[in-house]
């Protein structure tokens, strides 16, 4: 009987660990620290985007694999966008041809994320 309470105990801890399918595993916070070297660009669309907006960039493509994270870092990154109201978005849609990383969605207030594959 001890053995056997053990082994429920592991299965429930592994369980707990585990992430659930359909679960986004990125963060809005690690969205918008992400995301934010690219501020002062997108709001200006003075100069050129900067390495650390487009090592950003490519770091959220390659964070953002599932569907389920896509979504949820494009609306962490739609919601980012409706708190700057100066916001560019010719500019921050020309973002991954500029920094040459394909991302799934546009750094928009206008997008719908649950579109997003």
């Amino acid at each position: 009987m001890k053995g056997v309470v053990i082994s429920v105990l592991v299965v429930l801890a592994m369980v707990r660990l585990m992430v659930r399918l359909g679960e986004a595993t990125i963060s809005c916070e690690e969205v918008v620290n992400i995301v934010r070297p690219c501020a002062p660009y997108i709001m200006t669309g003075i100069g050129s985007s900067t390495i650390a907006c487009c090592n950003g960039l490519d770091q959220l493509r390659k964070s953002a694999t599932t569907t389920a994270d896509k979504q949820q870092a494009c609306q962490c990154a739609k919601d980012a966008a409706a708190g700057f109201p100066m916001l560019n978005e010719q500019v921050s849609a020309s973002l991954p041809t500029l920094c040459k990383s394909h991302i799934d969605f546009p750094i928009s207030k206008n997008i719908n994320c649950q579109d997003i594959h």
